[in-house]
């Protein structure tokens, strides 16, 4: 039996009190916007958990705990591309880490990932009663009791922290008295990088590849010895994800399992992210199942939003200033059939390409102002 709420109606400690108490098995689900996070319980202890947030996958934990660097992330990812298998079993053939480092790092991340749901003001729960366990699942087996201690001191701290950094859209610079002579370690002279570019927090908590909670203890520090200030916020809605800092999840069973918590508010993401597990494998069943949702998803989308198939494109750039943009071949045989008379519809009739994907360039046209309708 399902156990469903919010996090203003019951907070995450009595809910971890309670699936104790009771000694459950199952599957703890959380959303807020785009985030979702499943903690797995078994017999009332903590058995593992996954998150579709970038900061929270493998290789971002793996870089903020000094484990690798970006250059052996890199290079481990490229070996996974071309041979597939779990980024952890990667690391340990191409002997950047230990079995036993690669099983305490999974477990840290789980942890890590349980942890930030505890400075979750608001979302909204569901609990799936003796719901089996993935069977890729990484098992470890952590005392509720223990979490809910570290989460109740997380609780309290941030609420220090956000004193003098109020939220994550605030943009911090460096006083004038400070100087680089003090003896900061290496974290906060990174810090001190980025607060020097006016990132917003947020950014700095993606770029540092740590949790908010990390994050914003060291920007408190900063603050408390009179080397930064906050100076204003980034409008609300303005703080996307840095997209060279994007990682993937660590296996395919894990990015098929994002996909499933795009389709609804990302359709264009999570066909991208179908396409890249069909280009490793092109018979994967749940990404050829996924595939057709994902497509009739983004058509209705992009249908809702201005454009329609009775719409007509025209060329609003010149055939010199054309070859300046350079185009890929699928975008020059779209461009060469408009003509100002074909509608939207008249020209997927033509394309040799899949509805979602000629749509889908069609779109990204209209977003470089290439052509209009």
């Amino acid at each position: 039996m399902a156990i469903q709420g919010t996090l203003k109606t019951m907070s995450l400690t009595d809910l971890l009190q309670f699936l104790a108490a009771g000694r459950k098995t199952g599957t703890l689900k959380f959303d807020l916007g785009k985030i979702t996070k499943q903690v797995y319980f078994q017999n009332g202890l903590i058995a593992g958990s996954k998150s579709n947030d970038p900061r929270e996958y493998l290789g971002q934990i793996l870089l903020h705990y000094g484990k690798l660097d970006e250059s052996q992330l890199q290079m481990a990812r490229e070996v996974q591309r071309t041979s597939g298998g779990k980024l952890g079993e990667v690391l340990v053939e191409q002997g950047f880490l230990t079995e036993s480092e690669v099983l305490d790092i999974l477990k840290t991340r789980t942890l890590d990932a349980i942890y930030d749901l505890f400075v979750w003001t608001e979302g909204q729960f569901e609990f799936y009663d003796d719901e089996t366990l993935p069977d890729d699942l990484i098992l470890i087996e952590v005392e509720p009791t223990t979490v809910i201690m570290e989460g109740i001191y997380r609780i309290d701290e941030l609420n220090r922290y956000r004193t003098l950094v109020p939220s994550d859209r605030c943009i911090l610079e460096l006083n004038s008295g400070w100087t680089a002579s003090l003896k900061l370690g290496k974290e906060f002279r990174q810090v001190l990088f980025f607060v020097e570019k006016r990132m917003s927090v947020a950014e700095i908590c993606y770029h540092m590849h740590a949790s908010a909670f990390h994050v914003y203890g060291q920007l408190y520090d900063l603050i408390s010895k009179g080397i930064a200030k906050v100076v204003g916020e980034v409008p609300e809605g303005t703080n996307p994800t840095p997209a060279e800092i994007e990682d993937l999840p660590e296996s395919l069973t894990e990015l098929l399992w994002s996909v499933e918590r795009k389709l609804d508010d990302d359709p264009e993401a999570a066909l991208e992210m179908i396409q890249r597990v069909l280009e490793e494998e092109p018979k994967n069943p749940d990404a050829q199942k996924l595939l057709p949702q994902a497509e009739e998803k983004l058509i209705k989308h992009l249908y809702a939003t201005g454009l329609k198939p009775t719409s007509v494109p025209v060329l609003l750039v010149s055939p010199t200033a054309m070859t300046e943009l350079h185009l890929d071949a699928r975008e020059g045989f779209i461009l060469s059939r408009i003509n100002g008379t074909w509608d939207v519809q008249s020209i997927l009739s033509i394309c040799p390409f899949r509805e979602a994907d000629c749509l889908r360039m069609i779109k990204r046209l209209i977003d470089r102002k290439v052509i209009g309708v």
